[in-house]
């Protein structure tokens, strides 16, 4: 009976004084950096696009099950989405992309939204609150193609 427990010691402690090795290589991506002047892009006048998003119970039912078009500086999600290299102020807001995207479908062949502004204007009939509202978002930004 010792014996079996002496040996079931060992096991355990075997176990618990043994460490784990983990060996990871890794590689360090290089600083791709492009620096570029104005000269190096020829800009638009300003344009303008314009959304409305109804929201009830606080869902945008339209994009919840419809096509939905936004734009991304990531490129993440599960939408049709554009990537869109915006210079200057970008809002994480989902109607704000949604406009960027409707900016840029309208004016094709640019390839930079530069310093866009946005107003907003919302109206929540219900206590003031997203139970019922309606948001229209106006875009409008001048357009960048890059000079060959």
């Amino acid at each position: 009976m010792k014996k079996i427990k002496f040996i079931l010691f060992a096991v355990i402690a075997t176990f618990a004084l043994s460490s784990c090795n983990t060996f990871s290589h890794s590689m360090k991506e290089p600083n791709v950096r492009v620096t570029l002047t104005s000269s190096d892009i020829e800009l638009s006048e300003q344009f303008s696009a314009e959304i409305t998003v109804h929201k009830v119970l606080f869902i945008d039912w339209e994009r919840l099950f419809g096509k939905t078009e936004t734009g991304s500086v990531e490129g993440s999600g599960s939408s049709t989405l554009a990537s869109i290299p915006v210079i200057g102020n970008m809002t994480s807001d989902p109607s704000s992309s949604y406009a960027l995207y409707k900016l840029m479908q309208e004016h094709p062949g640019y390839d930079v939204v530069v310093y866009p502004q946005y107003e907003k204007h919302k109206v929540a009939p219900i206590l003031g609150t997203d139970l019922t509202s309606k948001t229209t978002v106006k875009v409008t930004a001048r357009l960048g193609k890059l000079k060959k």
